[in-house]
């Protein structure tokens, strides 16, 4: 991400960033939790809010590493789709740029995570999902306390101190530097080339020197693919007997499936 991008994000969240947030707070009251609590575990917490809309959650290995999730609603379910290709903290990421979709957005989009993606931030709706998620996942009075703490443990190093919040809030590097930025914890105009232009694999190192957990710059891979099809098969066979559908249409589903799982997997 180049700093006139950054720039331009930083703006969008000094207009917007009371919409926004008015937004996470509606959100959290649809879920049942308190709106400056730190999420620990993102995906058991907005599952059920999922499908309280009409969503399946889903995560697959994508063989595109650029996608975080996608997130598509026709007639009947919608779903979203995780891409466990990703590090953990980009799929946390994921989970709740697409909640702001869900519930705020269009209705069919393809969505992705990957701040240094050149075309990411063209879209103002992205924007305000990433703000969304930043916001949810990084409440401010949590932010600003947990800032202090690991800045003083840092002695004062930007990069180190970001790094131990990434690990804190299992977010992107990145995420946290922008949050940063929005709640003016970092001067704009101060940020450090070592800070702003870091690489993966010193994320890694640091977090190995700092006696952190290294394996949420891993991808989980977890496929929930074998899982749903049983499901789809067993309901499948079911409403045939009872004669609701055909078992071409089941069969005919099943081939569908297996194709854009394919498909996701590059196979």
């Amino acid at each position: 991400m180049n700093i006139e991008r950054l720039r331009t994000i930083i703006a969008y969240s000094n207009k917007n960033r009371e919409d926004i947030y008015s937004m996470v707070k509606r959100f959290c009251s649809f879920a049942g939790i308190e709106y400056d609590s730190d999420l620990l575990n993102i995906l058991q917490i907005v599952r059920s809010s999922f499908h309280k809309k009409g969503y399946l959650v889903l995560e697959i290995p994508f063989a595109d590493d650029e996608i975080g999730a996608l997130c598509y609603k026709g007639d009947g379910l919608g779903y979203v789709v995780l891409n466990t290709s990703l590090p953990r903290v980009n799929v946390n990421f994921a989970i709740a740029h697409e909640i702001y979709h869900v519930f705020y957005g269009s209705d069919k989009f393809v969505s992705k995570v990957e701040f240094a993606d050149d075309h990411y931030y063209e879209h103002e709706e992205e924007y305000a999902a990433n703000l969304f998620a930043g916001m949810l996942l990084m409440p401010e009075i949590s932010f600003r306390r947990m800032f202090s703490k690991f800045k003083e443990e840092s002695d004062g190093a930007e990069a180190e101190t970001i790094i131990r919040l990434m690990s804190y809030y299992q977010v992107p590097y990145m995420a946290v530097l922008i949050r940063s930025l929005e709640l003016e914890l970092i001067a704009r105009n101060e940020v450090k080339e070592e800070t702003f232009n870091i690489e993966r694999d010193q994320i890694k190192q640091k977090l190995n020197d700092l006696w952190l957990d290294e394996s949420i710059m891993e991808p989980s891979k977890k496929d929930d693919y074998v899982h749903v099809e049983t499901v789809v098969a067993r309901f499948g066979k079911e409403f045939a007997q009872e004669e609701f559908i055909n078992e071409r249409t089941v069969n005919k589903a099943l081939k569908n499936m297996r194709e854009l799982y394919s498909k996701i997997k590059g196979e």
